[in-house]
């Protein structure tokens, strides 16, 4: 299985003859017995079509040939590849990849053909990328955002090889930017005073509990608002977090904890009190709506029952720092002071 080197001569239009060169490779019989060809060109001189002759008999022998494929970087990412991706990974990262992707790689080469792609072409993106990537504005995105479209171009074009659509895949030779090195953000945490501070402010109000749990759990933002009541054991203590509510392009969705790993926290007894008494002001809520209340089973809802978006919580607790004379911290923060030592909290529970 040699290939053989084959001449053609076109003429154009105006009269003009040019020469193309073509590598001729046998890929055996198909089903009906019939003589299967495959045609590689056309190159420009015999010399280029001999280099390339070479490389396709190589790899046929090593069993790494791929047939040529017309298919465009768009036509696979948009009608195979996202749609394939789109089951293996959570909504809010599909929606990354889906934003990114259409937003600056299928711009730009997404009407190449897939096997005219190579290490230059995603060279030459990444640096317009990162001197003028921005949609929003001028300038150009970060080294780390520019690295993360690699990684989803790469991805795109192992899951291609595997497809058998190429034979390599050439983002593993590009050269992606390398996202700068930056000291770690310090994470605030308020005192366990503190602590007790926001806690007479909010007293009273609905969300209490819910900021409530929040520091005395650690649970994460979108893990508090997809709390359902069939997840809390109150008599033996505990939570059951099994998923989260994540916004998708606005969207609100449930999803999986994050690193999808469920788990299970144990309350202190007062949190399990202020549990109950959370529930029965839930279920007065539902009794005054009555078939207008969506019960979706959610422990911390909107008075009709309906998800609270996670980016209202955030906002609502921006807004009671603001009014209080608390140190400013990220939501994230408050909801991680339970990383403090045991004897550190204990004075918030015998102050009660």
């Amino acid at each position: 299985m040699q290939g053989h080197i084959r001449k053609r001569t076109y003429t154009t239009k105006a009269g003009k003859e040019t020469v193309n060169w073509y590598v001729v490779v046998d890929l055996g019989r198909d089903a009906n017995a019939k003589r299967r060809q495959k045609w590689h060109g056309g190159y420009r001189t015999r010399k280029e079509a001999e280099v390339a002759r070479t490389k396709i008999v190589g790899e046929l022998h090593a069993g790494t040939y791929t047939e040529p494929t017309k298919l465009t970087l768009r036509e696979w990412v948009q009608d195979k590849w996202l749609p394939t991706v789109r089951t293996q990974v959570k909504p809010s990262t599909f929606d990354s990849y889906q934003r990114n992707i259409h937003l600056h790689v299928l711009p730009t080469l997404g009407g190449r053909n897939l096997v005219d792609i190579g290490p230059g072409q995603l060279n030459t993106l990444y640096v317009d990328l990162l001197e003028r990537g921005r949609r929003n504005g001028p300038g150009g995105l970060s080294p780390k955002t520019v690295h993360y479209i690699h990684t989803m171009v790469h991805k795109a074009f192992a899951d291609a090889v595997d497809a058998g659509l190429i034979a390599a895949n050439v983002a593993a030779r590009a050269k992606p930017p390398r996202p700068r090195s930056a000291a770690p953000k310090e994470l605030l945490f308020w005192t366990p005073e503190q602590l007790r501070s926001f806690f007479d402010l909010v007293a009273g109000q609905r969300l209490e509990t819910a900021w409530n749990v929040s520091a005395m759990t650690g649970m994460r933002r979108g893990e508090i608002l997809g709390l359902r009541w069939a997840d809390v054991d109150l008599n033996s203590g505990r939570i059951h977090v099994r998923q989260a509510l994540v916004s998708v392009a606005y969207k609100l969705i449930m999803s999986t904890p994050k690193n999808h790993l469920a788990r299970v926290i144990d309350l202190d007894p007062a949190t399990v009190d202020q549990l109950r008494l959370h529930r029965e002001h839930q279920l007065t809520e539902q009794k005054e709506w009555g078939d207008d209340y969506r019960d979706g089973g959610l422990v911390f809802c909107k008075e009709n029952g309906e998800p609270i978006h996670p980016q209202t919580l955030s906002q609502a607790f921006e807004r009671l720092v603001d009014k209080s004379d608390l140190p400013r911290i990220r939501l994230h923060g408050y909801a991680d002071l339970r990383v403090m030592p045991t004897s550190a909290r204990d004075p918030l529970r015998g102050a009660g």
